[in-house]
């Protein structure tokens, strides 16, 4: 029953993603527990999804994240949008200082709001946003978010 059940998942997904069309590709900076960067892009599963894969390091602290967050978006006008989502969470992340240091794989629910702007006549797009994150594995936990600026090349 859980080959079956994985197998579906497994198709789900895969249908889902190759009915997708991609977006655009950038960067994310300040991801990462606000100290890191992630690679961004964009697609559409009907409504604009932002996958980024990030990477942060601070002391003798380091993650590694993938998030999905799937958006709503309107006009504000003169190029200026914005935009808010959810989605979700893997992290893997490790400290060590000296002797001591530990390790784990967190899941948690992402959330996104922000502001941007599409250059009218070259296909750049800059993003201003915050992204909280709950965090449910291995314990609950409540992140505030990453302010982060992001640079995107859009198709």
């Amino acid at each position: 029953m859980k080959k079956l059940f994985i197998a579906i998942v497994a198709v789900f997904a895969m249908s889902t993603v190759a009915s997708a069309q991609f977006q655009g590709i950038g960067v994310r900076l300040g991801g990462g527990q606000g100290f890191g960067a992630e690679l961004s892009t964009m697609w559409d599963f009907g409504n604009r999804t932002e996958i980024d894969l990030g990477w942060g390091s601070h002391d003798n602290y380091t993650d590694f994240t993938l998030t999905g967050i799937y958006q709503w978006q309107g006009e504000i006008g003169s190029g200026f949008g914005w935009f808010a989502g959810v989605g979700a969470r893997v992290a893997y992340w490790s400290w060590s200082n000296g002797n001591d240091g530990d390790s784990d794989i967190a899941l948690g629910l992402a959330g996104q709001a922000g502001i941007e702007y599409q250059f009218p006549s070259i296909p750049i797009q800059l993003s201003l946003d915050i992204r909280p994150c709950f965090y449910l594995i291995p314990e609950t936990n409540f992140h505030w978010g990453d302010i982060a600026l992001g640079i995107r090349y859009m198709l």
